[in-house]
């Protein structure tokens, strides 16, 4: 059985992480089955919230104005992770949303995984569901929030050793696992890509929900499509 490793949690923008951007993590450093630190914080994603974002998480617009961009503290999250295992529940997603910004910033992160979502799915009822908050319910866990990052790596924790008590002679099945997730690193946009964008805004007299210098590459060119798309190009 694991004993060692980092709970960790992420909010984001939405569930694809080619698109979407992290704006809160939070992670619990256990060791010996107990915790020994903690990391949070929030992050700029650098474009408005939707509002069922913000009913979900409780985070608001003006709460990551201020917060710093990923890239100022990839590297300070990385270290934080060094040498352990990744625990939470449905660990690969907010893997990918991680291991794609270090790449982004030119940082290696290859980690292995512990996955409380994997698990439940075994060690649960069939008819059950296997989120983590009916998966916390089920083993008499009681949360203290929802939906933040922090909190969720918590429950993600205490889920993991509830399992660990309850099921010990499958020791076995508490191993972690190799995450594989592959990703390229992502182009800033050209200086044409955001000239063009901000002439086609001004042109057709409209706002957009990001901030343009923070676009990749991609991001630029699927915005300049969706625009054309939808007003023409002049």
């Amino acid at each position: 059985m694991e004993l060692d490793y980092i709970a960790i949690d992420l909010e984001t923008t939405g569930l694809d992480a080619k698109r979407d951007k992290i704006i809160e993590v939070g992670a619990i450093r256990v060791q010996e089955g107990m915790e020994t630190a903690r990391y949070h914080s929030l992050i700029n994603p650098h474009r408005k919230l939707e509002s069922r974002v913000q009913e979900l998480t409780g985070i608001r617009d003006e709460m990551v104005e201020a917060a710093p961009d990923i890239g100022d503290i990839i590297a300070g999250i990385v270290d934080f992770c060094e040498g352990l295992p990744l625990l939470g529940h449905h660990v690969i997603f907010d893997y990918g949303f991680l291991k794609r910004a270090a790449v982004n910033h030119g940082i290696a992160f290859e980690k292995s995984g512990i996955d409380t979502l994997k698990l439940c799915r075994r060690l649960m009822p069939e008819g059950e569901s296997k989120s983590l908050a009916a998966a916390c319910a089920f083993f008499k866990i009681e949360r203290k929030g929802a939906h933040r990052a922090l909190e969720d790596a918590e429950d993600a924790h205490r889920l993991y050793q509830a399992l660990m008590r309850r099921f010990l002679d499958r020791k076995e099945i508490f191993a972690a696992e190799p995450m594989i997730y592959k990703v390229k690193k992502e182009q800033p946009a050209s200086k044409k890509q955001k000239e063009d964008l901000r002439y086609l805004l001004k042109y057709h007299k409209i706002d957009v929900p990001v901030e343009i210098d923070y676009l990749s590459r991609n991001e630029a060119s699927r915005l300049k499509d969706q625009i054309i798309s939808q007003y023409g190009r002049f």
